[in-house]
């Protein structure tokens, strides 16, 4: 069983990213820059907007965090978010979810500039992907499909079913999957299936996949029982457990005597997903000032 060790290949990413940020300061002058928006108290958020913050500082990003009460309503924040987008010194705009209750989420998502937006929610930048042509990728897909391809894991003509349909992981990751493998491209030319709550005979279809991607939000869900021998099986779930401990989707002390290879929580693809946060903060900076091929 191969380990998709996703943190060791986040420090590699960022360590190239660092470089080319260097580049970038060193032949334009402007310091690509991420506002980060945090609205209410959510511990969860909390830690997720402050591991950004140290990330961007260490490869030479700048990055701005605005606080913002509990009792902040819509109309608020979309004030926010024009400033930002205003801000020609901001390059990325990223505002945490979830939102508090009251709060609009796709107003917000919807109002961010298209390109500002690093984190590829806005229903522009989700048809560019669905062409084959983004302007982003979503980061969490994102880091998977360079965990993949990193790892050397092949995907063209393979079955990859997808456990969960979330417009943040599984819907997008399945849009990525199918797109033709272009020469600059790979991580895609994929046979996909996605199932979820509703599906029937669930197991049995997982049974099938070649790359399994399980984002369903449910602790140890995916069991030795639903993979086919020899599997990559990609965990994309955290979950506390009463104990405080964290767990993924995946029952990996099992899952990893099936699996062909596998990918651990924690360690596997959150710290992968920040890295994809800073490329493409980087990526918005270049096409601020360029159109980027």
């Amino acid at each position: 069983m191969q380990l998709l060790d996703g943190k060791k290949l986040s420090e590699t990413i960022r360590q190239e990213l660092a470089e080319e940020v260097i580049r970038f300061k060193s032949s334009t002058g402007i310091t690509p820059c991420l506002a980060a928006v945090l609205v209410g108290e959510n511990p969860a958020s909390q830690i997720y907007v402050s591991n950004k913050e140290k990330a961007c500082r260490k490869i030479g990003i700048e990055s701005q965090l605005f606080r913002l009460p509990v009792t902040t309503t819509t109309e608020e924040l979309l004030g926010l978010v024009e400033k930002l987008n205003k801000d020609s010194g901001v390059h990325g705009i990223l505002v945490q979810l979830p939102l508090p209750q009251g709060c609009d989420e796709l107003r917000v998502l919807d109002a961010i500039d298209t390109k500002k937006d690093v984190d590829a929610f806005h229903p522009e930048n989700v048809g560019l992907i669905s062409q084959g042509r983004p302007r982003y990728l979503p980061c969490t897909p994102y880091g998977i499909q360079q965990m993949l391809v990193r790892y050397g894991i092949e995907t063209s003509g393979k079955h990859a079913v997808i456990v969960g349909r979330s417009d943040i992981v599984g819907k997008p990751m399945a849009l990525m999957l199918i797109q033709k493998q272009l020469p600059k491209q790979s991580g895609a030319d994929a046979t996909v299936t996605i199932v979820h709550s509703r599906t029937k005979n669930l197991s049995e279809i997982t049974r099938q996949a070649d790359l399994l991607i399980v984002a369903i939000g449910r602790s140890r869900f995916l069991t030795a029982e639903m993979v086919k021998p020899g599997a990559v099986v990609i965990d994309v779930g955290i979950n506390r457990l009463s104990d405080g401990t964290i767990c993924g989707d995946v029952d990996f002390d099992n899952v990893k005597d099936i699996a062909g290879a596998v990918s651990p929580v924690p360690g596997g693809v959150g710290p992968l997903t920040i890295s994809m946060l800073l490329l493409n903060t980087l990526r918005a900076a270049k096409l601020s000032i360029q159109p980027i091929e």
